[in-house]
């Protein structure tokens, strides 16, 4: 969850490390911290809040060095304060460490460190680990072995970043489970959690496995496996646009993102549509064999939060189009559950950042079985990528805010397309029938245009309503799935108390709590059930609830009761799931904004959940 990010070469370090840690700050922004080997010494510098507060306390102080180690927080051990916040050093100083992930068996440690003599200062599970990487290295005096040493002790998920005052001429990096990137620059060299943050100084990386460790000098990197032994990778070139990381105008990168879909749809698409007569007749993959798929019992998808709400959605796309049982799991519990799997079985995992730690536990579970795996995920090297056999890039570019959106909708995209392979490969969904689904699915980037170019009605019934107490959404099918998303959406940003449910199951229950103080916003898609999404509305509506509905309905049905109606172009029911959580964005969006909120970095919240 944390980000961390680390230098040695010529430049001064301090403002590479701010730089850097401003491209990660939505992995956590509870309390940022620098330490750096300034003059034989290691100079800590850490403050509780955003990383403009440690902009702000270093302002006026020149610290000289080439080399150090940053953090931006998420707290997990320890509430958010100065004394809690990263980098952590030993007694005396000698090593700063940097943390990203959890040490599960801190408190045995500390017990065993404390009884030899050793004073904590801080409630941090990461403080152990300065103490336990001195406690060798004052037995060997070689900082390798000490931090080699101190993993072996650890149990639980680390991405460490390691300096220690008698070896200036270097950084040591370790990880296991939380991930970490090493930059390779032209005499100076990086470590960082993601890649956005070494995009301005390189774009070749390498992606640290499991239990590797890296010695980062100004002049070369060297690599280790678990046991010490020098290792050789091949760099990757990044290809990402840099400017996905900047604002480029926009007054937040939430609002940024969603303008993006467009074009990150088209990408995400059309590469793998084939044309004839510039139409899509047919769907590569040159990422998946496709023969399995054709006796296949069973889809099972698993993912967490906004990812599985792209599961969900996809479940009533595959047992539409290709007739296949899908089981769609949380990956929280999906690794607890000792799942049933069969080796017919094909299993989706959906990641944004290729991180998400409960959804690799959940891949490599599978896999232990025999599964083979299909990962959907946004980011190039990124350990689920990594670990699956088969990858599908949703090629959304970066997503700095933390509520995700392109990604989202990407997904989806993803989704979509493998259905309606699915579909043709087991000859359930042929011919002209599968062509013009194709059709209908290439024009999604342009109708989502459409809804961004018309948005001010949903600004104004905001303005409105953007102090409600209690906001449900409501859908049937498609549409309840979609509801999962727009509600989880709501309350990310604007913490506003919203629930999804399928809109048959209001009577039994939820409409207990309708009143003056709710509001129900309705998704209706399908024309088939346009009349009891009607009902619906009449019901809370005569309970004194306002009312909003994103539909596709141009005849009238929900006018009588609905307080606003935002109209999407018309596709049909599966493909419009991707049309209307836009509409649902955009209202959080504003919701926050209306209620003093920034958007891009929600309270309690990181971008990759990379601890349990």
């Amino acid at each position: 969850m944390c980000g961390i990010v680390g230098y040695v070469g010529q430049r001064n370090v301090t403002p590479v490390l701010v730089n850097a840690l401003k491209k990660l700050e939505y992995r956590g922004y509870d309390s940022a911290g620098i330490a750096i080997l300034s003059d034989e010494d290691i100079v800590v510098r850490k403050v509780k809040g955003a990383l403009k507060r440690l902009e702000e306390l270093i302002a006026d102080e020149i610290i000289q060095g080439s080399i150090g180690i940053g953090h931006t927080r998420w707290a997990t051990h320890g509430e958010p304060s100065d004394v809690n916040a990263h980098p952590h050093t030993n007694v005396s100083g000698t090593i700063a460490v940097v943390h990203n992930g959890i040490i599960e068996n801190y408190i045995k440690l500390k017990a065993w460190l404390q009884s030899q003599g050793v004073v904590f200062r801080s409630e941090t599970d990461t403080e152990v680990v300065a103490h336990l990487i001195n406690y060798f290295y004052e037995a060997s005096h070689d900082i390798f072995e000490a931090v080699k040493k101190s993993t072996e002790k650890i149990e639980g998920s680390y991405a460490l970043g390691v300096i220690c005052k008698d070896y200036p001429d270097r950084l040591i990096a370790a990880r296991k489970d939380s991930p970490l990137i090493v930059g390779l620059g032209k005499d100076e060299n990086f470590i960082a959690s993601d890649v956005p943050a070494v995009l301005e100084y390189t774009r070749e990386v390498y992606f640290l496995d499991q239990n590797e460790f890296a010695v980062l000098y100004q002049d070369h990197v060297d690599l280790f496996d678990e046991n010490g032994t020098q290792i050789i990778k091949q760099p990757f070139h990044v290809d990402w646009d840099i400017s996905s990381a900047e604002k480029n105008g926009y007054a937040h990168f939430m609002l940024k993102e969603i303008h993006e879909q467009e074009k990150a749809l088209i990408d995400t698409m059309r590469p793998r549509l084939i044309y004839k007569d510039d139409k899509p007749v047919d769907i590569h993959f040159e990422e998946i064999n496709f023969d399995s798929w054709k006796t296949a019992r069973r889809i099972v998808i698993t993912a967490c939060g906004t990812a599985y709400h792209a599961g969900m959605v996809a479940r009533y796309a595959f047992e539409r189009y290709a007739r296949i049982p899908v089981t769609v799991d949380v990956a929280s519990e999906f690794r607890y559950m000792n799942p049933i799997l069969n080796k017919d079985d094909i299993l989706i995992v959906v990641s944004q950042s290729g991180e998400t730690a409960d959804t690799l536990a959940a891949l490599r579970l599978a896999k232990k079985a025999g599964s083979k795996i299909i990962a959907i995920t946004n980011c190039v090297g990124s350990t689920v990528s990594r670990e699956s056999d088969f990858v599908l890039y949703t090629r959304a570019g970066a997503e700095i805010a933390v509520a995700s959106t392109k990604a989202y909708t990407t997904q989806l995209m993803c989704l979509f397309l493998l259905a309606l392979k699915c579909a043709n490969v087991r000859n359930v969904l042929t011919g002209k029938d599968y062509e013009e689904q194709l059709l209908e699915l290439s024009t999604i980037p342009d109708k989502v245009k459409q809804i961004l170019d018309n948005q001010s009605e949903i600004q104004k019934f905001v303005s409105k309503n953007f102090n409600k107490e209690k906001i449900f959404y409501i859908g049937r099918q498609f549409d309840s799935a979609t509801s999962l998303e727009c509600a989880l959406k709501l309350k990310e940003v604007s913490y506003m108390h919203s629930e999804a449910f399928a809109a048959g199951e209001l009577k039994h229950g939820p409409i207990a709590l309708v009143d003056k103080s709710t509001l129900v916003v309705a998704i209706a898609t399908d024309e088939n059930l346009y009349e009891k999404i009607a009902s619906n509305i009449e019901e809370v509506a005569t309970r004194g609830a306002a009312t909003f509905v994103i539909t596709q309905d141009s005849t009238g049905v929900f006018s009588q009761n609905a307080d606003t109606i935002i109209q999407i172009p018309k596709t049909n029911s599966a493909f419009a799931a991707i049309l209307s959580v836009i509409p649902a964005q955009l209202f959080a969006y504003y919701c926050a904004l209306n209620r003093g909120n920034d958007p891009d970095k929600p309270r309690n919240l990181a971008k990759s959940v990379t601890v349990e």
